[in-house]
């Protein structure tokens, strides 16, 4: 894979149909300041618009933590007051959005402590992998902090809003079994297997026929909303069998043959 710095917190790392983000902050564990939500947003956005890429896993850099969440020691001249506080969330919900608008299916690789806007992080990705050892969270009630709704929004999605609040309520830091058991991650692997594990699920979906992938993706989101599914929307399930993966998937099948399928 070739890596390449889109700052000096976020690297990507590309081949052509897989990416990986990495939230590059060890020193402090990742912990995510408002410039990295910028250029996690931006990154999210501007691997959103490769139509050869098949899957983005997202990660923290080491295996100490994912992320333990916004970096406390910058609020003091970042988030003091309420002004700047909606400045600084207007950069987060716009990283929200990157990643709720994104294509492309999204696998979080989680190593260690995901807390906070690191859980935040993982919950608006499409899978989560996660080490034995791994702790999850989102304690802010003891700084006297909300989770908005923007942020809310996927972590509820996930796991029902019972579950979140339960999350949110209590503060409790609680074990991958447990995240496991309330569906926040999809599957716990031993530790030192996280990284093979994420790497083959995103094998895995990337083998499949890419826009299947994407609208899948955007099928799971519509169902979301309560709105009655369109005459439209019905009759776009039906698109695939007119795309060339379609062929190439079928004529593979009775040939008893893997298919390479081209996105188109």
């Amino acid at each position: 894979m070739r890596e390449a710095a889109v700052s000096g917190s976020i690297l990507v790392a590309r081949d052509p149909a897989l990416a990986t983000v990495t939230l590059n902050r060890p020193e402090k564990l990742n912990a995510l300041t408002r410039d990295m939500w910028r250029a996690l947003g931006t990154t999210i956005d501007s691997l959103s618009t490769d139509a050869q890429l098949r899957c983005i896993i997202v990660r923290g850099a080491g295996e100490r933590a994912f992320s333990p969440g916004n970096d406390i020691g910058e609020f003091a001249r970042e988030r003091s007051n309420k002004e700047q506080a909606r400045s600084y969330g207007a950069v987060m919900h716009a990283t929200a959005r990157a990643f709720a608008e994104c294509p492309v299916p999204l696998v979080a690789q989680i190593h260690g402590i995901c807390v906070g806007g690191g859980l935040e992080i993982a919950s608006m990705c499409d899978l989560r992998i996660c080490g034995e050892s791994s702790r999850f969270g989102a304690p802010i009630k003891n700084l006297g902090l909300v989770m908005a709704y923007a942020e809310m929004a996927p972590l509820v999605r996930l796991v029902g809003s019972s579950i979140a609040l339960e999350i949110l309520l209590e503060g409790r830091i609680f074990d991958a079994a447990e995240a496991l058991r309330k569906g926040l991650v999809s599957r716990v692997v031993p530790d030192d297997q996280v990284a093979a594990e994420a790497a083959a699920a995103a094998a895995r979906i990337a083998e499949g026929a890419p826009l299947v992938a994407r609208w899948h993706k955007r099928f799971a989101r519509r169902l979301a909303d309560p709105a009655p599914i369109s005459a439209a929307e019905a009759d776009e399930c039906f698109d695939c069998f007119d795309t060339e993966d379609f062929r190439i998937g079928y004529a593979a099948f009775l040939a008893k043959a893997r298919p390479e399928f081209t996105g188109r």
